[in-house]
């Protein structure tokens, strides 16, 4: 197929698969007489595969390393790939629960302070719960 189908197919831009093209992420590609490129049917599954990969927040060096030239299996680093990203995943929240954490507490202390009492007034004790709980 060319570009253009490719394109409409995967939702991306021509740019954006060109991109991908000149990454080495996809390698399937014939040039025509014409120099129109021709993508193999497995150029749609292998877009799909970088969007969902991103999507899970893998970037486009660590998809590189881990797409498999034809015939070759890579199994065993797929799985230690994927078993890093989790494990950065979960790293991410617990430090986005601890963020929350703190946030929620200064908001309890910007509530607590008297009405009408200047933000100045309030600011030093605010900053200094947010750095005892850090």
């Amino acid at each position: 197929m060319n570009i253009g189908e490719l394109a409409k197919q995967s939702g991306l831009a021509a740019s954006r698969i060109r991109f991908y093209e000149a990454q080495g992420l996809i390698n399937q590609v014939e040039r025509m007489p014409n120099g129109y490129r021709r993508y193999a049917p497995e150029a749609l599954q292998i877009l799909q595969l970088i969007q969902s990969a991103q999507q899970a927040g893998f970037s486009l060096q660590e998809l590189k390393a881990l797409m498999p030239a034809p015939g070759e299996h890579k199994r065993e680093e797929l799985i230690a790939a994927l078993e890093r990203k989790v494990a950065q995943i979960e790293a991410m929240q617990a430090q986005l629960a601890h963020n929350k954490a703190q946030l929620l507490s200064v908001i309890d202390a910007v509530r607590a302070q008297p009405e009408g009492v200047p933000c100045s007034a309030g600011q030093k004790q605010v900053l200094a719960s947010i750095k005892i709980q850090a």
